[in-house]
């Protein structure tokens, strides 16, 4: 039988935690996110991206995109990101949470349950996300077909004080991953 103190002295490997990599629409966030977690595999970590786009698939299919369905879709993964990176995983969430008060619920319901968290702002300019329009979005808004694009004509609440700020229109995907790593090492999670 493994006692609470034995339990808490864990290898770093299998410390978990919550990365959240918030920001615009083809901001960079999941190809950060899934570069990251390549590395940290290749180093044993056990390792979880909650992609934005999956989430909806499966997690929140049925969910549109009024202010209140955003924030329970964010509830959402916050929640399965908590309850993985309290058993180990190191869990990477590149999704948009455009409001302050969703993503601080999240960090709230992992402080309160111990668990490590970092908010991280992909802080691409909205003018570089419409040109890599990596979804055809920005294309889609112009011309009027979709309305509620998120930092165009949806609101976008960057974070004031995230743990990390990553301007990807100014570094390759491989340096941008270098600086969440380094992050995660300086706060002992790797």
């Amino acid at each position: 039988m493994t006692t609470h103190t034995e339990s808490r002295q864990m290898s770093v490997s299998d410390q978990g935690a919550t990365v959240w990599l918030t920001g615009l629409p083809s901001a960079g966030k999941t190809t950060i996110a899934y570069a990251l977690a390549e590395r940290l595999r290749a180093e044993g970590h056990r390792v979880e991206v909650l992609d934005g786009d999956e989430i909806r698939e499966f997690l929140s299919a049925g969910l549109g995109f009024s202010r209140e369905d955003r924030h329970t879709n964010v509830q959402r993964i916050g929640f399965v990101a908590e309850l993985l990176a309290g058993n180990g995983v190191k869990v990477l969430v590149p999704v948009i949470a455009p409001f302050a008060d969703s993503r601080e619920a999240v960090a709230k319901r992992h402080a309160a349950a111990g668990t490590p968290y970092l908010e991280v702002h992909v802080a691409t300019p909205v003018e570089v996300c419409s040109e890599r329009d990596v979804k055809g979005l920005y294309a889609k808004q112009a011309a009027g077909e979709i309305s509620g694009l998120t930092g165009v004509d949806d609101p976008y609440e960057a974070p004031e004080a995230p743990d990390l700020r990553i301007e990807s229109h100014h570094q390759t995907v491989h340096q941008s991953a270098a600086e969440l790593y380094a992050l995660l090492d300086q706060r002992g999670l790797v």
